[in-house]
């Protein structure tokens, strides 16, 4: 298992910021995930964002617990420190993996509320096997459940793309979805990380930021160009 029941809190590897660059893997070549998955934390990656598809909640299908569990190994640093595994599940329903993947090595579960029947249940069942656990929502899905919620999870994930296929571009609405969450999370006075995932690329990256988001999902703009640490050095100047 990859965390310790008792409150885990997932590393800060990398760079002294409050912002974190999470590389999905969704848009990596699938035929050397292990070397792909180094070669990004080599290239600055603070977390590896890890986009579960079951071809049902989302029209696609991509990995499975085991998948995971084979490239933990190679989420580490050059000097063999561990780098997170934030995985997002748009599963349904929720439960039926969760804990897989927390045995395979996740280090953070997200999943959208309106695939659990009992959004308290899910949220709880991860939190009882030691990790860190966050809702996801869709760009049109209101924020209202975070009223009942917000002081058990450790991690608000914004989708400002639909759901199910990387390569999207960015829905500006989700700006003012972002703040909102940000509100919310000030007022609760929780440490909640704020994740935005869906079309993030370095010159709209600080816009992101000013909105309230301090976590970047970033798919094919990482991996659809050569050079993943300069991509990553952009962000972080932006950021800057």
């Amino acid at each position: 298992m990859a965390c310790e029941n008792g409150g885990f809190v997932i590393p800060d590897t990398r760079m002294p910021t409050p912002f974190r660059i999470a590389p999905s893997i969704l848009s990596a070549d699938f035929a050397r995930l292990g070397e792909e998955v180094r070669n990004v934390i080599h290239a600055g990656a603070d977390w590896i964002h890890f986009d579960v598809m079951d071809n049902h909640y989302v029209p696609n299908l991509t990995f499975g617990p085991m998948v995971c569990q084979a490239l933990k190994p190679h989420a580490r640093t050059a000097d063999g420190r561990p780098v997170p595994i934030d995985v997002h599940l748009m599963i349904a329903p929720v439960d039926a993996l969760a804990g897989a993947f927390i045995d395979a090595g996740a280090d953070l579960v997200s999943f959208h509320p309106d695939a659990s029947t009992h959004v308290h249940r899910s949220v709880q069942a991860i939190k009882a096997r030691g990790c860190q656990a966050g809702l996801t929502f869709n760009p049109a899905q209101p924020l209202d459940v975070l009223d009942w919620v917000i002081d058990d999870i450790d991690l608000i994930l914004i989708m400002s793309v639909n759901p199910g296929f990387g390569g999207q571009g960015f829905i500006d609405s989700a700006l003012r979805k972002i703040e909102q969450a940000r509100k919310r999370i000030e007022a609760s006075g929780k440490d909640i990380r704020l994740e935005v995932d869906g079309g993030i690329k370095a010159d709209n990256i600080r816009r992101v930021a000013d909105a309230g988001a301090d976590t970047f999902v970033a798919g094919s703009a990482i991996f659809g160009k050569p050079d993943y640490k300069a991509v990553i050095d952009a962000m972080r100047a932006a950021l800057a």
